[in-house]
């Protein structure tokens, strides 16, 4: 079965160029969600994964409309495979039940990972540096905003575990999951750290 999910972020927004591109691909159950691209909360997305079994495919207009990030899309893209779930992307030539389609999101897969080592070095290096100038004033805190960003980071990546991410950034695994949860998303405690906007996305979900 295809099965078809769509996405607007605000409901001033139209459904019916998605809607008509799913109905063109005969997807026979179609799922929608009206939430900004970063919110943790997907009611209709829940519902597609819930009835997907396998040999079903899930079929998207756009890659953005199922994802928060590229890291969150891997993952996502990787819970539906071991459950013989595909994916296919109508507007990107994507299809994972396909062996080319699956090369090419083996690609995105490496750029993820590429991705989450890349924003832990630059943490690791802003880290380093500001250790070597000193800290003026106070007692620092415990987790910075360096350090959640690469806990967001580094917890997305199910093949790490908690105590290892918070060994590397120098805090306790009790620290790590008041900021962060088991999927490196934001707890309502990081929203001091991250900023308002954050704070909002944190709340709303």
């Amino acid at each position: 079965m295809l099965i078809g999910y769509m996405r607007v972020s605000t409901g001033e927004q139209s459904l019916d160029l998605q809607r008509d591109a799913l109905d063109r691909a005969g997807c026979e159950r179609v799922f929608d969600d009206v939430c900004s691209g970063r919110a943790t909360e997907r009611p209709g997305l829940g519902n597609a994964l819930d009835i997907a079994r396998d040999g079903d495919t899930l079929v998207v207009w756009k890659l953005d409309r199922i994802g928060r990030s590229l890291p969150h899309v891997v993952g996502l893209v990787g819970d539906l495979q071991k459950r013989g779930v595909g994916l296919k992307v109508l507007t990107g030539d994507i299809d994972t039940t396909t062996a080319t389609g699956r090369l090419v999101f083996g690609i995105f897969a490496t750029l993820a990972e590429f991705e989450r080592d890349l924003i832990y070095e630059r943490t690791m290096a802003g880290l380093a540096a500001a250790r070597a100038r000193g800290r003026a004033g106070g007692r620092p805190r415990v987790m910075t905003k360096q350090k959640l960003k690469a806990a967001m980071a580094l917890m997305a990546d199910r093949d790490n575990a908690a105590r290892d991410v918070a060994a590397q950034l120098g805090i306790s695994v009790s620290t790590l999951y008041a900021y962060v949860d088991a999927k490196g998303q934001p707890r309502e405690r990081a929203s001091e750290l991250l900023g308002k906007r954050a704070a909002k996305s944190v709340a709303a979900a």
